[in-house]
């Protein structure tokens, strides 16, 4: 797989999927999840509703994806995680790392060749940025995917610094 750093608009990215940093009950928030609902338009809050009708009544549990249309976005779906919550006092790594290896398995089910992502929990959810990164990039270039192009797109200066640094450590290994 090849991965690739942008810096930018997630909304604006033209890939087969981006995944979309979202909250287990899939109606739209702040950060990424805000952004991408109100970019894609009402197709994607109504086919979130469908699954809340259906087969996810509770919502995504935190490190699981799910997959529905992309509506206005340049890409043709949107891949719905739910990160966890950072807690010091807790290691929620591995959830952290399900929702990258999640998203890559519904792009795998859709057949996409390429997928952009956010820094998944590292907003609102408080991960440390440099954690974040290492945990998105290591567990990303280790899966067993389809996937050709994986990029990262990330919002700002430090997000993208970040990346870069996580990216070039695994790079060197």
């Amino acid at each position: 797989m090849h991965v690739t750093l942008q810096q930018g608009d997630i909304t604006l990215v033209e890939a087969d999927a981006i995944v979309n940093a979202a909250n287990s009950g899939l109606f739209g928030g702040g950060g990424v999840d805000g952004a991408i609902h109100a970019a894609g338009g009402p197709e994607i809050r109504a086919a979130c509703e469908r699954l809340r009708a259906t087969s996810l009544p509770r919502g995504l549990p935190t490190g699981e994806a799910v997959a529905t249309p992309a509506g206005r976005l340049a890409a043709r779906h949107v891949i719905h995680v739910v990160g966890p919550v950072y807690d010091p006092a807790e290691d929620r790594s591995a959830l952290l790392r399900s929702a990258y290896t999640r998203a890559l398995a519904v792009a795998d089910e859709l057949g996409a060749a390429s997928v952009a992502f956010p820094a998944v929990s590292a907003g609102v959810y408080g991960w440390p940025l440099d954690d974040a990164a290492r945990l998105a990039v290591t567990t990303v270039l280790a899966a067993d995917t389809r996937v050709a192009q994986a990029r990262f797109v990330l919002y700002d200066d430090q997000a993208y610094r970040a990346f870069s640094a996580a990216l070039a450590a695994a790079s060197r290994r």
